[in-house]
């Protein structure tokens, strides 16, 4: 199974999650996307997966100080071009466990249900 782990570097819960995985002895690839960017295609394969509702981080600081314009009315469209902008939007970590299987921010019991 080969595992990509999405997110940002320095975020507290990604750190939760790689350290998980390492405990594990389990090997994947990290994609920053602060660094390294997110393409739109892949933020709406993701967004057919999951939902755009479970993919975008309403509770980060990011989408708080948004102006409540920004915040109204949001659709699928708006939400992934909010997540282009500022990918610290997009929740974290988005593991991608290959086979069209995403999971979506990190619970230990959830990760060890899904990858053992």
């Amino acid at each position: 199974m080969a595992l990509v782990m999405y997110g940002i570097k320095n975020c507290d819960t990604i750190k939760k999650a790689r350290a998980w995985l390492e405990k594990q002895g389990m090997s994947y690839d990290f994609h920053d996307y602060k660094a390294a960017g997110i393409e739109r295609a892949q933020l709406e394969r993701w967004s057919k997966r999951v939902g755009w509702e479970t993919l975008l981080n309403r509770a980060g600081t990011t989408f708080k100080k948004l102006p409540d314009k920004d915040k109204a009315g949001l659709t699928e469209a708006k939400a992934i071009a909010l997540m282009l902008a500022q990918p610290s939007m997009i929740k974290r970590p988005v593991l991608d466990l290959g086979g069209g299987k995403l999971l979506v921010g990190f619970k230990p019991e959830t990760y060890a249900a899904e990858l053992s």
